[in-house]
């Protein structure tokens, strides 16, 4: 076999240096690496770069179409959990992402989701327990035990919890954590339960209790979560105890970045660039056991191009010697990805939203922009005919969530302020992470056509509003896409554009939205089965 040659300034993050040379790449990994100084230019040649957390299913592609898209940003693998299918499918979801995966030279790792339902307190359209994890954790290609959500049930020592991690500690494969604000003593506690790691940490304070305690912590910068700007510092002193992540992240940006972007903002920041690049390759690579190159002689050729450290763009990569993305194009074929799906849910009436007015004022689910938290607020409700109604003056708007696997089922009902609708409604049938249908908008009649938008696809987002509809069709789980990713891309952000001339402030309304029933992310959500405080653990009455 043919011997391929790649010269540019070399950048060995093992070794902690950089010098001109070539890569000398045979069957798929590296030969050997010549330093020569003849070797002229600024090019640099470097790991791929690793996403240490990431949900295929929220950029709205299933893996195949995703890896076309990444590699044209330098990234050669992800960490994932397919907790969101496997929330709709159950195991035959995992094995749908496996097995769509294998089919593109893209490195994906795979968990065994660890919360499917994440919680007791909503409807998915299935359950995992233990002996399921276990099967899947004896899988060879599952690496690992994805985001254990529940912590209080950690906490609490829950025994389908302990058996999971008894499981996966029994195999040697790292555990993921998953606890937003946990600190101190409880986090110590969670650690010591053997969770390896956590990417929901939105203050400096609490990555640094979370280093303390012995986790790793993963700096996240997604679509509707942000964290990077408040833990950057721990690049400075922690940089071996961090990793990059984006966690969610819709179509359109993943067309102009991934994790190439959390590189440029730390280069820019002045953090040792060595640092820097064992955040975005060397560490997961490591925690995981990934088989990813790290361009090292007798590594997998596994490697990108870019411009320069002042123009950290990606020119070329590289998957097991072959050319896979260039000048920002995939070189990946398009493969169109079976359709899978389960959903039931039946057309809805105006009337199936309306509020009769309590006593007393709301609970209100405050979104917050750029996190997954939310606050609670304690507001005055807008009464008219005997009916609490959204007040758009207010920024005070009605939420819903509708069970996708029960058509019988009421719609559970809330109040919402953060999403700044003046008109109409916008509806999701991603919703974390069960799946239900959620959604929010200013009267009832534009609740009920934004869902039935989405019932009508069997799956996808959806904006009406002052005479306009319009919806992309998610058919794969309800989750994603069966077209390219340019398309998707394109039609997200015309819905996202849609629903910002409707009035909503949020950098990606669609994305908040879709965590609108997230549970076990403080401190407000709403479930299909009512309202939900994460901080009490127990559903709240809608007012009083």
């Amino acid at each position: 076999m043919s011997v391929q040659h790649f010269s540019g300034r070399i950048v060995d993050v093992i070794q902690r240096t950089e010098f001109p040379g070539t890569v000398e790449v045979e069957a798929g990994r590296i030969r050997r690496i010549i330093r020569d100084g003849r070797v002229r230019g600024r090019h640099l040649l470097l790991p791929g770069l690793v996403d240490a957390h990431i949900h295929i299913e929220s950029s709205l592609l299933p893996p195949a179409e995703f890896a076309r898209q990444a590699v044209v940003h330098g990234t050669v693998a992800t960490v994932s959990d397919p907790h969101e299918i496997a929330n709709v499918l159950g195991a035959a979801g995992v094995r749908y992402m496996i097995a769509d995966g294998r089919r593109t030279p893209f490195k994906f790792y795979f968990g065994a989701p660890s919360c499917v339902p994440a919680t007791a307190f909503e409807t998915a359209g299935a359950a995992l327990d233990a002996r399921a994890v276990g099967r899947l954790l004896a899988r060879p290609e599952v690496r690992f035990l994805a985001e254990v959500m529940n912590f209080p049930g950690v906490l609490n020592r829950d025994p389908s919890l302990g058996a999971m991690m008894a499981a996966a500690k029994k195999l040697g494969k790292p555990v993921d954590g998953h606890a937003p604000g946990l600190r101190g003593r409880d986090a110590a506690r969670y650690a010591a339960a053997g969770i390896t790691t956590d990417h929901e940490c939105f203050t400096l304070a609490e990555a640094q209790d979370k280093l303390a305690a012995g986790m790793k912590v993963l700096i996240r910068e997604g679509s509707a979560a942000r964290n990077f700007a408040a833990l950057a510092p721990l690049l400075r002193t922690a940089a071996d105890r961090c990793m990059f992540c984006c966690d969610d992240l819709h179509p359109d940006l993943l067309q102009v970045r991934h994790l190439d972007e959390h590189v440029r903002r730390a280069l820019a920041l002045g953090i040792d660039r060595f640092d820097v690049l064992a955040c975005a390759s060397v560490n997961p690579v490591r925690h995981y056991g990934l088989d990813v190159g790290l361009l090292q002689p007798g590594d997998p050729a596994d490697f990108i191009e870019v411009e320069s450290w002042e123009d950290f763009r990606v020119r070329r990569t590289w998957l097991a010697g072959r050319l896979v993305a260039a000048r920002g194009r995939s070189r990946l074929p398009r493969q169109p990805s079976p359709v899978v799906n389960q959903f039931r849910a039946r057309p809805r009436r105006p009337a199936d939203f309306a509020v009769p007015a309590g006593r007393g004022r709301l609970n209100v689910i405050e979104a917050c922009n750029g996190q997954l938290i939310t606050r609670h607020r304690r507001l005055r409700a807008q009464v008219r005919a005997g009916q609490a109604v959204a007040d758009p003056a207010r920024d005070l708007l009605k939420i819903a969530v509708v069970n996708r696997y029960a058509p019988q089922a009421p719609v559970a009902l809330g109040f919402v302020r953060g999403f700044g609708l003046r008109a109409g409604a916008l509806a999701s049938s991603v919703a974390h992470d069960s799946h239900n249908i959620v959604a929010v908008g200013v009267d009832d009649a534009s609740l009920a056509a934004a869902v039935n938008l989405v019932i009508a696809q069997r799956g996808g987002l959806s904006v009406v509003g002052e005479g306009r509809r319009a919806v992309l069709p998610l058919p794969i789980a309800g989750l994603m896409s069966d077209r390219d990713g340019r398309t998707v891309a394109r039609r997200y952000t015309a819905l996202d554009a849609r629903a910002k001339q409707l009035g909503s402030r949020l950098d990606a309304p669609f994305m908040t939205l879709s965590f609108m029933a997230l549970l076990v992310i403080p401190d407000l959500k709403l479930s299909d089965r009512g309202l939900f405080s994460g901080s009490q653990w127990a559903f709240l009455p809608l007012s009083g």
